[in-house]
């Protein structure tokens, strides 16, 4: 018997040892297969833009496909990875030197697993709805005159290709920014977040008062041009404060919420490159003197100018980018106390840059003491606009090279802000100039665009420097 139980033992000892080599040997271990095979489409590739196509023919109202077999094709640019971006897909039609983007709402999450940044993704329209959602046009399930995003089970509806191309950001400035770069990835050199947040020590959206995104001010060191960076409260950097120092920001082109103000959203931090020192203006901060000078040195109500183009010997109308200029008008319906004024506005000019200089005659500012500056401000509708007050004591009077010239800003003047009721006239205060020295020149600097939300108009009156 014990003869019998060796051979046993012996027999299955080698019919373990072969079962275990067969598994060594055997380099199959059931891996799943992750590659992707480019797929083959039983329907038509349309682009982007034949998408938007369908959103502007009907005016504003939300279209559905249906009995189409047609698929839109884009490239990848945002990602939910860091939590900056949430069941939403942004797509472009090129890796490099796109014309059209568009937004896909899909509620899946996360999604950067499967459709990562660089692939190439295709797209059934069949089901979906195509409308403007908060300013932008997307793709998604409508919900009354809204898009909402579609339910889980359209993902099936996307198809990935086996493409991931390296997506190269569109260069572009702030002043470029219209509804065609929309849903965009792209890039803006030479900006930086505004020098009071950064000196408040502000995170990117970590603050209390940042309920679902944080919106910080960032501007051209260039232009003076401003736009908003946000960033979701679920990012990953939120907390984080934000960088002392310029360079440049690449991310996806958007709108707020309400659709009336661009924005710029990264997927990533390492997309803010900002290791260059800050561009910040000179200042002249002589503050808020307490009277009003009671001799007169510069001023000018309007009221015996003619409508139209300002031109009055001394004054400088410059128009530097765009086409509009400073206009005299008479606003008496709107604005009854302001009468005849002088305005600028860029609204539907067709210019995707309006920078327009109103510079006073020149002053002495060494010949007495004790100068002040005041004016009236009005708007409507300013939006992204902007409007500074300068001064310059190294500008030749030559508007060939005002750009050249040293101009730095006078803070302490109140202008009129977006938020003020369009038919409120705003006074500056009794502005302090006794800090300044030397021949120099003070500047009204108004910055937009034929763009809308950077179209809106600025309005002056009752300018006087005294002493």
């Amino acid at each position: 018997m014990k003869t019998i139980n060796m051979y046993r033992k012996l027999i299955l000892m080698v019919l373990a040892v072969g079962f275990l080599a067969s598994c060594v040997q055997d380099d199959d271990f059931d891996t799943p297969n992750t590659s992707i095979s480019e797929p083959e489409l039983e329907g038509n590739v349309v682009t982007i833009s034949t998408v938007l196509g369908d959103a502007a023919q009907n005016e504003g109202e939300l279209y559905t496909y249906e009995d189409t077999d047609d698929y839109v094709e884009g490239y990848v640019i945002s990602s939910d990875e860091g939590g900056n971006f949430f069941r939403e897909i942004i797509i472009q039609d090129a890796p490099e030197n796109p014309t059209a983007g568009l937004k896909i709402a899909l509620f899946v999450n996360p999604l950067f697993t499967k459709y990562e940044v660089g692939r190439k993704i295709y797209v059934s329209l069949e089901g979906f709805t195509v409308g403007t959602s908060n300013g932008v046009v997307t793709l998604g399930i409508p919900d009354g005159q809204y898009i909402d995003p579609a339910p889980a089970q359209f993902e099936s509806k996307i198809v990935r290709s086996a493409e991931v191309a390296q997506i190269v950001p569109l260069e572009v400035n702030i002043n470029d920014f219209s509804d065609d770069l929309e849903n965009m990835f792209v890039q803006l050199n030479n900006v930086q977040f505004l020098r009071a947040d950064v000196e408040n020590n502000l995170s990117f959206a970590g603050e209390a008062t940042d309920e679902f995104d944080g919106e910080r001010t960032i501007e051209s060191c260039e232009t003076g041009a401003s736009t908003i960076f946000s960033t979701s409260t679920f990012a990953d950097f939120s907390s984080l404060k934000l960088p002392n120092g310029s360079g440049s920001i690449a991310g996806v082109l958007s709108r707020t919420f309400e659709g009336d103000v661009f924005v710029i959203a990264v997927n990533t931090l390492e997309d803010v490159t900002m290791e260059g020192e800050r561009c910040d203006p000179l200042v002249y901060d002589c503050g808020i003197a307490s009277t009003q000078g009671t001799n007169n040195l510069i001023s000018e109500d309007f009221e015996s100018s003619s409508n139209g183009t300002y031109s009055e010997a001394g004054w400088t109308n410059f128009i530097e980018a765009g086409s509009q200029s400073w206009q005299v008008f008479n606003d008496s319906d709107n604005i009854p106390s302001m009468g005849k004024g002088i305005m600028i506005d860029s609204y539907q000019s067709g210019d995707n840059s309006s920078i327009a200089w109103l510079i006073l005659p020149e002053v002495d500012f060494d010949a007495q003491e004790g100068e002040t500056l005041n004016f009236k401000s009005s708007n409507s509708f300013s939006d992204g606009s902007n409007l500074q007050l300068l001064f310059s004591n190294d500008w030749d009077g030559d508007t060939n090279t005002i750009g050249s010239a040293t101009w730095g800003e006078l803070p302490a003047a109140t202008i009129v802000q977006d938020d003020d009721f369009y038919k409120d006239v705003i006074e500056s205060g009794n502005v302090d100039l006794s800090c300044l020295e030397g021949i120099g020149y003070i500047a009204f600097k108004y910055t937009g665009s034929g763009q809308s939300p950077q179209d809106g108009t600025y309005e002056l009156d009752e300018i006087s420097v005294d002493y």
